[in-house]
């Protein structure tokens, strides 16, 4: 290496490069979140013990208004609230821990006049009084630790309630100023036949796109383009095992994702798709997606539990019919082509 070309220092103290060259001027850079990933999982040590609780996450909250650092607010809200869950359990089993020891003690000590080794011991004189005065004391850590508890998870749901008033307050205010662009690509399979493909949009794009198609915004920023798996055997997983999913339900059918959008109230926790419904002539509605495909988004429509890509000339012509209406609302910018 020569000396006129020294290598750029990297780790830890060291300040970040300068901005990507899509990072607008006038928004002040982001510090990057720390993951729970394996390699740093000794940071979770520090986690536990950090006393600022939901106020860091709420300073970046306040600090910028793009959406990108309201999710990643979010994030961090998420992971010290996971930390802070598992601290309080730690530490509740911990005095649990205590007490067992504690009476197990006075058993080996030979303190236990009685014969049965059930709790409720009646240990006589000065064990009596040391035993009383040690139980006494764990009942008061233990009171003293679920009210720290009850407190921290106060502050925390309040957190999360300002945390998703301002995602949604913000999400409806770039709507009212900037609409999305969709641009709609047709290709023919047959006569009577056809797919239709949309072209990639941005994050910011996603999200305000499905927030313009189901009146909700997704659980996470990046929600469109995430395909990780957690078993490279199957798809990617259409939820993520939150906002009321548990971990075996992720995969549902196609009429299982329409029941998961219909109880939500204002978060999707969706993953790789935008949802939306169109309407039939005669009554009623179809389920359609748009499923993320590397550089295009592809439209499916919902066939019993399954989605198909294929679409009827009809299906066709009523989906591109919807975003035409919703363009001359003003409400989403719209090119079609045909090829």
């Amino acid at each position: 290496m020569s000396e006129g070309k020294k290598r750029r220092p990297s780790g830890p103290g060291v300040k970040p490069g300068p901005l990507r060259h899509d990072t607008p001027r006038d928004v002040p850079a982001v510090a990057e979140t720390t993951s729970l990933s394996p390699r740093e999982a000794s940071a979770l040590g520090e986690a536990l013990m950090s006393p600022g609780g939901p106020d860091a996450a709420l300073g970046q909250l306040r600090a910028l208004e793009t959406l990108e650092s309201t999710y990643d607010a979010w994030a961090e809200l998420k992971r010290d609230h996971a930390a802070s869950l598992i601290q309080f359990r730690e530490e509740q089993a911990r005095l649990a821990q205590q007490g067992a020891f504690l009476l197990g003690a006075v058993r080996a000590a030979g303190l236990d006049t009685g014969s049965n080794t059930t709790p409720g011991l009646q240990p006589q004189g000065a064990a009596s009084d040391f035993l009383r005065d040690a139980e006494a004391k764990l009942a008061r850590a233990r009171d003293a630790v679920s009210q720290r508890e009850a407190e921290s998870e106060a502050r925390y749901q309040a957190a999360f309630t300002e945390v998703r008033t301002t995602l949604l307050d913000r999400v409806r205010r770039y709507l009212a100023s900037s609409q999305p662009h969709l641009t709609l690509l047709l290709r023919r399979v047959g006569a009577e036949r056809s797919i239709l493909h949309v072209a990639r949009v941005g994050p910011d794009e996603a999200v305000l796109l499905c927030y313009l198609l189901t009146q909700r915004v997704p659980s996470r920023y990046g929600f469109l383009f995430d395909d990780s798996t957690e078993d490279i055997a199957l798809a990617p997983a259409p939820l993520y095992p939150e906002e009321s999913i548990p971990a075996d339900a992720v995969r549902p059918d196609a009429q299982g994702l329409l029941r998961v959008i219909d109880a939500s109230v204002d978060v999707l926790p969706l993953k790789g798709f935008v949802p939306l419904r169109v309407p039939r002539p005669g009554g009623g509605e179809d389920f359609f997606r748009l499923l993320q495909r590397g550089a295009v988004m592809e439209v499916e429509i919902a066939d019993g539990p399954d989605f198909r890509s294929i679409l009827t000339r009809e299906e066709a012509e009523r989906f591109a019919g919807h975003l035409l209406r919703l363009k001359l609302e003003g409400r989403l910018g719209l090119d079609i082509e045909t090829g």
